[in-house]
C-alpha cells in the first residue's frame, strides 16, 4: 500500500555511478598514500630557535584590524553628525 505524500527524490544515473565509484575506490586511494620518509622530523621536535614566533604576529594583525575598524566607525559617526546638522538646518529654514 502506498501513502500519498511527497515523492522520494531520485539520483540521476551519473550521480549514482559517481557515489558508488567513490565508495569502492575511495579506500584504495586513501591506503595508497605515500608514507613519510624515515628521517622526517615532526614540528614539535624542532629546536625552539627555528620556530616562527606566531603570537606577536597574530596580536599585531588583530590590533591593526581593530584600529582600522574603530577608525572607520569614527569616520562614519563624524559624517553622520554632519548630515544630521545639515538636516536640522534645512528643517529650520523650511519653517
Amino acid at each position: 500500500m502506498r501513502t500519498m505524500g511527497a515523492p522520494t527524490p531520485r539520483l540521476k544515473p551519473g550521480a549514482t555511478w559517481l557515489l558508488v565509484s567513490l565508495f569502492l575506490i575511495g579506500p584504495a586511494i586513501v591506503s595508497a598514500q605515500p608514507q613519510p620518509p624515515k628521517d622526517f622530523v615532526a614540528v614539535d621536535e624542532t629546536l625552539p630557535g627555528e620556530q616562527i614566533p606566531a603570537l606577536p604576529l597574530i596580536a599585531g594583525a588583530y590590533g591593526f584590524i581593530w584600529v582600522v575598524l574603530l577608525g572607520y566607525v569614527w569616520s562614519i559617526g563624524r559624517r553622520l553628525q554632519k548630515v544630521e546638522g545639515e538636516l536640522a538646518d534645512l528643517e529650520s529654514r523650511r519653517k
